[in-house]
């Protein structure tokens, strides 16, 4: 049989992360995991659409993610949510990660190449009758499908993705384009 403990109704998440961060940057190792645990599934959904569909790869970068936590949270001055914090460090540590990665940058083809992405071969290419969403972004360039991810999904502004891929607005604007282009041609609305 459970043991089952009545307990006063939880507080709201951001006092919970306040409480925890604090506690975790004294070093308790135990509010660290409860952060870890009410954060990653979140952030390793972003990571996993970031990283093509690419759960390892996602995985690690979430490590790596919640390691550079460990290592900033002392640092961290609360002028934002824990939540938000660790979102935008998890999305650094994704396109750094995507930067070292030399298709990230071939793909860096500027507003006038942008007619080449659609060119590439898609892999694993196939018809949208049993294609979701999930499965046509992991078939976009890496390049395009962090701008879409950012932009469409994220919220993120122009200038906000140029800065952090390194890129001028407005070949985030062209990514963003040509992504939707191959999105809907993926997803058999355009043939």
């Amino acid at each position: 049989m459970l043991n089952a403990t009545v307990t006063a109704a939880p507080s709201s998440p951001a006092v919970d992360d306040a409480a925890l961060a604090r506690a975790a940057a004294a070093g308790d190792v135990h509010a660290y995991e409860r952060i870890y645990r009410r954060h990653a599934p979140k952030l390793n959904a972003l990571l996993w659409r970031l990283c093509g569909g690419n759960a390892s790869r996602a995985e690690d970068v979430l490590q790596e993610t919640f390691i550079q936590a460990w290592r900033k949270l002392p640092q961290f001055r609360f002028e934002s949510a824990l939540g938000t914090w660790l979102h935008r460090l998890a999305v650094n540590t994704a396109l750094m990660e995507l930067r070292a990665s030399a298709t990230f940058e071939s793909l860096d083809v500027g507003e006038d190449g942008m007619e080449q992405l659609s060119e590439m071969a898609a892999p694993a290419r196939c018809n949208a009758a049993g294609m979701d969403l999930e499965r046509a972004l992991q078939t976009l360039p890496p390049r395009a499908r962090a701008v879409l991810v950012l932009h469409d999904i994220e919220g993120w502004k122009h200038q906000e993705i140029a800065t952090e891929l390194q890129m001028a607005v407005g070949s985030s604007k062209a990514q963003l384009h040509r992504a939707r282009g191959l999105l809907r041609v993926r997803l058999g609305e355009v043939r």
